[in-house]
This record gives C-alpha cells, sequence and structure tokens, in this order.
C-alpha cells in the first residue's frame, strides 16, 4: 500500500474536516491519486451506468462501491466545476430566494458533492478488513458532515446535535420535558423552535421507517408542524452473487414501504437524492415526493426555514 494512501486512509479515520473546504480538497487529493492508481472500470452487468473502479497494486487491487457513471466527475472535471460549485454557494449565500434564476447548471452541485462523498466511501473501501467495520457508521457520519457544512456556507444555521423540547397537555400546560436529537435542526432568527428538522442518510436502506416515525412522533409531542426533510446520497449497493467477478448492482430502495408511510403515516416535506433511482420518476407517487438534491438548496430550504 502506498504512502499517499495511508495518509488518506488515516484523514477519513479521524474525522479531520472543520470546514466544507476542507472536506472538498479531501476529495480532490483521492481523485487525483485514484486518477493514477487505477487499473480497470467495471461495468454493472445489470444497470450499464453503474461502474465499479479496481485500484492497482497500490492499493491492493480492491474494487469501489458502485457508483453512478453519470454523476461521478474526474479529477480534471472535479477541479474545474469546483471552482462554478464555489461560485454557486456564494450566489445561494447573497442571493437566497432568488439565487436559482442566477444558477444555469444546477446538476453540476449534486455532481459535485456525489463525488467527494463517494471519495470518501472510496477510500473506506481501501481499508483492511481489520479496520473497515465501521466504515459504515464512518461513511455516514462524514455526508451528514458534509451536508451540514453546505448549509453553513450558504448562511444557513444547521447543526447536529439536541435540542429542548416541551410538551403540554390540552391546556396547554407544561407537563415534562425532554431532548430530542437529530441529524440536521435549521433554527430561524434565534428562535428556540426549530424550524426544519432534517434526516441525512447516505441509504435509506434499515432507516426508512424511522424517518418517516420521527416526523410523526415530534409533531404529536410536540404539539407542531415542523418541516421535517430527509437526504439521501443513493439507493443502491453490489449484489451479492454466488458466481467469482461477476458485478451487479441492488437496489435498496423499499417502494412499498416509502409509499404506505407516505399515505397512511405523513408524508414528509421533502425528499432529496442526489443519486436518482428511475423509479422515482415513472411511479406517479414517488415522483411527487422526491427531488434532486439541489431542488432543496435553490428553492424548497427558504420555504422550510421561513
Amino acid at each position: 500500500m502506498s504512502q499517499k494512501l495511508k495518509e488518506l486512509q488515516d484523514k477519513i479515520l479521524k474525522h479531520e474536516f472543520s470546514s466544507l473546504t476542507q472536506m472538498l480538497d479531501f476529495s480532490s487529493t483521492f481523485m487525483e491519486f485514484l486518477y493514477d492508481n487505477k487499473q480497470a472500470v467495471i461495468v454493472s452487468q445489470n444497470e450499464h451506468n453503474y461502474n465499479f473502479f479496481q485500484f492497482n497494486e497500490n492499493a491492493n487491487f480492491a474494487v469501489t462501491r458502485p457508483f453512478n457513471n453519470d454523476l461521478i466527475l474526474t479529477f480534471k472535471d472535479f477541479q474545474n466545476k469546483r471552482t462554478t460549485f464555489n461560485s454557486y454557494i456564494s450566489i445561494l449565500s447573497d442571493q437566497k430566494k432568488h439565487a436559482k434564476d442566477l444558477i444555469e447548471e444546477p446538476m453540476i452541485i449534486d455532481q459535485l458533492l456525489y463525488t467527494a462523498q463517494q471519495a470518501i466511501g472510496f477510500t473506506l473501501d481501501t481499508l483492511p478488513q481489520g479496520k473497515s467495520n465501521n466504515a459504515r457508521k464512518i461513511n455516514g457520519d462524514l455526508f451528514e458532515l458534509m451536508m451540514l457544512y453546505v448549509l453553513n456556507a450558504m448562511g444557513i444555521d444547521a447543526i447536529h446535535g439536541t435540542f429542548p423540547m416541551a410538551i403540554k397537555d390540552t391546556n396547554g400546560k407544561q407537563i415534562a420535558k425532554m431532548n430530542w436529537q437529530h441529524d440536521m435542526i435549521v433554527h430561524h432568527k434565534k428562535s428556540t423552535v426549530p424550524s426544519m428538522i432534517g434526516s441525512v442518510k447516505t441509504t435509506s436502506k434499515d432507516r426508512i421507517s424511522k424517518v418517516f416515525m420521527d416526523k410523526f412522533l415530534y409533531n404529536r409531542l410536540s404539539g407542531t408542524q415542523t418541516a421535517q426533510i430527509a437526504i439521501f446520497l443513493h439507493d443502491v449497493q453490489r449484489a451479492k452473487t454466488k458466481q467469482k467477478g461477476i458485478y451487479k448492482i441492488s437496489q435498496t430502495f423499499l417502494t412499498g414501504h416509502f409509499k404506505a408511510y407516505t399515505l397512511k403515516i405523513n408524508p414528509l416535506d421533502g425528499v432529496y437524492y442526489m443519486d436518482m433511482r428511475p423509479v422515482f420518476t415513472s411511479d406517479p407517487l414517488l415522483n411527487t415526493q422526491i427531488k434532486r438534491f439541489h431542488c432543496l438548496l435553490l428553492d424548497d430550504i427558504w420555504q422550510y426555514i421561513d
């Protein structure tokens, strides 16, 4: 294993990121390493727009998780589009609700952040077996951190943590207090009551029930109708196959669960993906509920926090 890769792995394992700029710097460095040490690109046999990278001997010939080839950026494209991305973030910070009229290629936002997060995941894929046990948690924690940093860069007070919640009876008398924890909490004008709550996950697999129940429980307990959203990176994984050397992907999005919770419990105020599955646009109900991630930044976020 090369010294450069070890440095990248150590940085991921230590969570050494204090800003969006640092996270994008890391991703840029990794994509450069990938460019120099990529041995092959493996095409998924069942959905050809999904690929896998295989490294050379400097990363022990490791094969990465699947990625959407329509979203991933090369090292050179990442460098070029990062300048545009930074200008878009500045526009979003300065112009806020009017920014969508000034941003000409919003998909650059999704592509750059998708590539940045996948670079983190690819780094975790190179870890030896003994160190990879908590890779999933690290990947999720850093995706959550990246999303908070994106909103912070736009001037939005988004944090992770807990906030106090007063429980009142039907007469408005406080009967209990409790702390509520969530991935993303946005306050508006220094209010103690959140204006928006967000679940931020790399995938909805094994988590979709909790996302919907969190909204139901919070609104019932607090007596409010606080906006609650979900942000996901993707919903695909490498499919398990009996035959060695066969690379396929499988969808982890649970269509039936999502539709049942939306119709029978409560719809979320917004659901945003960077890597959209075909069913999100072909299914009439899902088409009304799920949007591309940049739609949150360009338009919807201002409705939630106002």
